[in-house]
């Protein structure tokens, strides 16, 4: 017993000299660039009780910073759209993954860039609740799910009574080595939505951390062949508001490219990829250049360039269905199934899930708008309902054919108001369904804290989602290749998407028509001139 402690011990240890070596050799790499050292400010040396404690130090010489951030819709989780007028969010918003936040907070707000938000009762307005090293620390830190927000100070077990324990975070030496922004600590959450690495958005996952040229040449390394972006490198920051966003996506935008940190010209997004590369990028012959320019007034450039998504070795969750969770084996117990490859096929926490790799995309005309159906919106569970829907159509200037992914799944809505259920799910007590497997119990605590009806009737409907493509981004070599939608309807990734003739997919009579005398003409025009040839040099024989 004593060895088995000394051995926790020694590996605890371990842990955090690797951790506080990496922070080091960040910051070390950092102190090259940056103007300061943080390491030799005396606010900073610490012993710190709390992150709140660090951002109180932060905001002693960052005296806006907190301020801005509040400002932000990573702060608020709110967000208008000034289209259809729905409120939106991670706040207020469902899906067909975890389904919701409220009633989980202390769970899925360890996500937020904030310390404490664990239910309703959270002040939006103190600024020492904003937490800055979430964003910029360069290793060492970590925010467990289901402390809501906090870092572990002291070793702590949770959940309370599971026999697994957290380590405490040093918090004087994650604040003495912040620094940028970075691929790591954007993933940290931006990876992990919907509970885990990969499995929402399908081409965001924690192998783009260690990306080559062949997953993204974007964010691959300069030593791997690509440019060594970070994700603030396109997702520029003014006064910590992040250009880019999923709920309020810019489709098109049919200009050259701007002067980088012009992100005001004519209300741009900064993060399109025509904001570097303008919308006519192609420099190939004079015949190329024409041909593929032209698609660019129909398709989005990510259409083209992201071939497939969840290609670095990380599935994604391509289906979920929650009707089938709560099973226990013979014992009582909850099952958890994985297949061949260790990825659970089965929780009784969750349900069923199903994987995709190298997923390739559907497509559908996007104008950038997209509508939510919402929990106050009365479904029919008749019909599979669309957690969003894509506006857009071969009509619309502003809309182009964008790559999706086609996520599908089951979840729990009110048979007599025929609205979507939030679960209580994560958070450790006797309502929570990852802990009683109780679904009224757990539905009933959700309705409480989403201000919603529940009538103790439910039931499952199907549901879908789709999701954006935009990063993994293949080198040109591998782009997807022309007979890959200008092929028979079956084998064009286009199938029969409406709006657009494609040849060698669509056919019109008198179009066709129009080709083969094309071609006769070609063919007549050669047999003549090989005729006029031939019969020229018989008469120049003879005449000699």
């Amino acid at each position: 017993m004593q060895h088995a402690r000394v051995s926790m011990r020694l590996g605890r240890w371990l842990r955090g000299a690797a951790l506080g070596a990496a922070a080091l050799a960040a910051a070390v790499a950092w102190a090259g660039k940056s103007t300061a050292d943080h390491s030799q400010f005396k606010e900073l040396k610490g012993p710190f009780a709390s992150g709140e404690e660090v951002t109180k130090a932060c905001l002693s010489c960052h005296n806006q910073a907190a301020k801005q951030v509040m400002e932000t819709r990573h702060w608020t989780w709110e967000y208008t759209n000034p289209d259809t007028g729905q409120k939106l969010g991670k706040k207020t918003m469902l899906n067909s993954f975890c389904i919701g936040d409220r009633s989980n907070e202390a769970f899925c707000n360890s996500c937020h860039i904030g310390y404490g938000w664990k239910d309703a009762s959270f002040d939006f307005h103190a600024q020492q609740k904003v937490d800055c090293l979430v964003c910029h620390n360069t290793g060492g830190y970590k925010k467990p799910a289901g402390l809501a927000g906090e870092v572990p100070t002291t070793r702590m077990e949770y959940p309370p009574g599971s026999g697994k324990y957290l380590d405490p975070v040093d918090l004087a030496k994650v604040a003495q080595y912040v620094g940028k922004t970075s691929v790591q600590t954007c993933g940290t959450c931006h990876y992990n939505g919907g509970g885990g690495d990969g499995v929402k958005h399908g081409d965001l996952d924690s192998s783009l951390n260690t990306a080559d040229r062949e997953l993204d040449v974007h964010m691959a390394s300069k030593a791997k062949g690509g440019a060594g972006f970070a994700c603030a490198t396109c997702h520029e920051a003014d006064g910590h508001k992040i250009a880019g966003s999923r709920i309020s996506v810019t489709a098109s935008d049919p200009h050259g490219p701007l002067l980088r940190g012009d992100t005001v010209h004519a209300g741009r997004n900064a993060a399109t990829c025509q904001s570097c590369h303008g919308d006519k990028p192609h420099k190939e012959s004079l015949l190329s250049i024409e041909r593929l320019n032209n698609h660019t007034s129909k398709l989005a450039c990510q259409a083209c360039h992201v071939p497939e998504f969840a290609r670095g070795g990380v599935p994604t969750k391509m289906f979920w269905d929650w009707s089938t969770a709560g099973k226990l084996d013979a014992q009582g117990k909850p099952m958890l199934v994985k297949d061949e490859h260790g990825h659970a096929i089965y929780d009784s926490r969750k349900g069923d899930f199903k994987y995709g790799e190298h997923v390739v995309p559907e497509y559908v005309w996007f104008n950038g708008k997209v509508r939510y159906t919402l929990q106050q919106d009365t479904i029919d569970p008749t019909q599979v309902v669309q957690i969003n829907h894509f506006e857009g159509s071969p009509e619309d200037p502003k809309a182009r054919i964008w790559p999706v992914k086609h996520f599908r799944g089951a979840q729990p809505y009110d048979k007599v108001t025929n609205k979507l259920l939030v679960p209580h799910t994560a958070t450790p007590d006797d309502t929570a369904f990852w802990f009683n497997f109780d679904w009224p119990k757990a539905l009933k605590a959700g309705a409480e804290a989403t201000g919603t009806e529940f009538s103790g009737q439910y039931g499952f409907v199907k549901t879908e989602m789709f999701w954006p493509i935009t990063h993994m981004v293949a080198p040109a070599k591998n782009a997807v290749a022309c007979a890959s939608c200008h092929s028979a309807p079956a084998q064009s990734r286009l199938g029969d998407l409406p709006g657009v003739y494609l040849p060698a997919r669509d056919h019109h009579p008198w179009i066709d028509r129009l080709g083969w005398l094309a071609v006769a003409a070609v063919v007549a025009g050669v047999l003549i001139h090989g005729g006029a040839r031939v019969v020229t040099h018989l008469r120049s024989g003879r005449a000699h």
